[in-house]
């Protein structure tokens, strides 16, 4: 059974939301924030076509407006705090890197459209919540398990609204329920594990400084 928690920002999270925040006042404010953006939102032709394969975990840092970036950033100190509380900071970035990636690569099989937003890992962890409620007999797992699948319904059903990528957010609910469960139940004790949830964690890391990187390079170019 899961003991009770309480909601904060913690740094994993504040810094996903920092990280967030920079890049969309860069894209708002300046044109070459606007091409900065253009080259790392997701497009599934030049992903597949191209090999651009940065753009599924670039996309994820950018926003098309304010109350984009607003609503995604409210959802995401709730959910990533909560996340990094039960699983640790080293789960949080896994599940939050998996499902930025599962919910753009289905996107851009979906759709012919730019996408941007993290949305997409945000209801990964949402899956992540619905994974533990899952994996919880008890009847708070019988709660969590409920709210969240309200959660999902709710953003689900809003995701029909022109503008907002349904795929993205389905790829992402599939693919953070899909690891969480794998996962299993959080563990308050240290084991072996741990050390490789720390090497996934870097890996996860690394490819995405690494994509960024190559957004930095292909904005050069279409700016040149």
């Amino acid at each position: 059974m899961i003991a009770g928690f309480i909601p904060q920002a913690r740094f994993t999270t504040a810094m996903i939301l920092f990280v967030n925040m920079a890049l969309f006042l860069a894209s708002s404010l300046t044109e070459a924030g606007r091409a900065l953006s253009m080259a790392g939102a997701m497009y599934g032709p030049v992903v597949f076509r191209m090999g651009e394969w940065w753009r599924p975990i670039t996309a994820g840092f950018f926003h098309g407006d304010v109350f984009h970036i607003m609503m995604n950033s409210w959802a995401l100190f709730d959910l990533g705090a909560q996340v990094e509380e039960l699983y640790g900071t080293h789960k949080l970035i896994f599940f939050y890197f998996v499902s930025t990636i599962g919910g753009f690569l289905l996107s851009g099989v979906w759709s012919n459209h730019p996408s941007v937003g993290s949305s997409a890992g945000i209801f990964g962890l949402i899956g992540v919540m619905i994974a533990l409620g899952v994996h919880d007999r008890s009847s708070l797992g019988e709660q969590i398990r409920g709210m969240y699948t309200r959660w999902a319904v709710f953003g689900l059903v809003m995701s029909v609204l022109p503008g907002i990528d349904m795929a993205a957010h389905l790829g992402g609910l599939a693919a953070g329920f899909g690891a969480s469960y794998l996962a299993g139940f959080p563990s308050a004790f240290v084991d072996r594990r741990d050390t490789l949830w720390r090497v996934a964690a870097g890996i996860c890391l690394a490819v995405t400084l690494l994509a960024f990187g190559r957004m930095f390079l292909k904005f050069l170019a279409i700016s040149s």
